[in-house]
């Protein structure tokens, strides 16, 4: 199976040979719990996201993303910010790309579907928030989603 390896600040990262724009949704329910998934290619748990499409808008990806990792359709509601830190790539064992991070995150609320997992998430749940620090996920992950529990008020440039 081909994996994601994640590198942060790690001089044995190899050299980013790509850049691509993606998002991630940050998605509660009326419970006000995070919609969560472990992902299939490391097995860690983060928030549902991946590329943007030629012809897609921000807000159409989220929301295609989401429903293929989880079964869940949500509603884009607010931004919670950018990360485009050169010091995190991200090696697909696959065909060897090597990705500098490129995330614009979104909050989302579901409005329909039921949890339920596909290729790229091996278990999708919702979690409460005060769950959530438990999970293990990646160090840019347990970031994108600090920044969205501490609502700042304004969304993080990074």
């Amino acid at each position: 199976m081909a994996r994601r390896i994640d590198f942060y600040d790690d001089p044995a990262a190899p050299t980013p040979n790509s850049l691509v724009p993606s998002v991630n949704v940050v998605v509660t329910n009326e419970a006000d719990e995070i919609l969560m998934i472990r992902r299939s290619d490391n097995g860690n748990w983060a928030v549902p996201g991946g590329a943007i499409d030629l012809g897609e808008s921000l807000p159409e990806a989220a929301i295609r993303e989401t429903l293929e990792e989880t079964g869940i359709r949500c509603e884009i509601t607010d931004l919670v910010g950018t990360y485009t830190d050169p010091k995190h790539v991200i090696l697909y064992t696959s065909d060897g790309e090597a990705r500098q991070e490129f995330s614009i995150v979104l909050t989302g609320c579901a409005v329909e579907g039921e949890p339920i997992p596909s290729d790229e998430s091996r278990e999708v749940r919702w979690v409460p928030r005060e769950e959530v620090e438990m999970l293990m996920m990646d160090r840019s992950m347990r970031l994108r989603i600090d920044h969205f529990l501490e609502d700042a008020g304004k969304p993080y440039i990074g």
